[in-house]
């Protein structure tokens, strides 16, 4: 903000300064430094060529802009899906380490219900076993 101030105000300075020469010349009837003059006004004729062939080039900016700017957030995107990816299995390490099922195996049941239960035939929805029974099986009497 201070930068765009400080300039603001020098280009008033100048262009206040223009008007001030211009006032004096027409005041003496006479041009000051006229070598100058015309050399500033070549430079600002090529200035204002090199703007208008440039046109040209800056209306492809904004596509090629816009091309750059999708590639960079596809980029980044596939960064961070491999962050989140590598993340997710270092927190999966995290949680085995601290879980009390860390070296877990599993073991033969010691209930005899459940021992019974996993060695009955599994029944479907009305209750038979597949076998015709009459139900007066295990699963029934629960």
């Amino acid at each position: 903000m201070l930068f765009s101030a400080i300039v603001f105000f020098f280009s008033l300075l100048g262009v206040a300064g223009l008007f001030a020469v211009k006032y004096w010349e027409n005041k003496h009837e006479r041009v000051l430094r006229p070598g100058l003059r015309q050399r500033g006004d070549a430079r600002a004729i090529q200035l204002k060529e090199l703007i208008h062939m440039s046109r040209g080039e800056l209306s492809k900016l904004p596509p090629r802009a816009i091309i750059i700017a999708k590639t960079a957030i596809h980029i980044s995107a596939l960064g961070m899906a491999r962050f989140a990816r590598e993340m997710e299995s270092r927190a999966h390490q995290l949680a085995d380490l601290v879980s009390h099922k860390h070296r877990f195996e599993k073991r033969e049941t010691r209930s005899e219900f459940l021992k019974q239960v996993g060695e009955h035939p599994i029944s479907n929805n009305n209750g038979s076993n597949g076998a015709g029974s009459s139900g007066n099986d295990a699963t029934r009497q629960l």
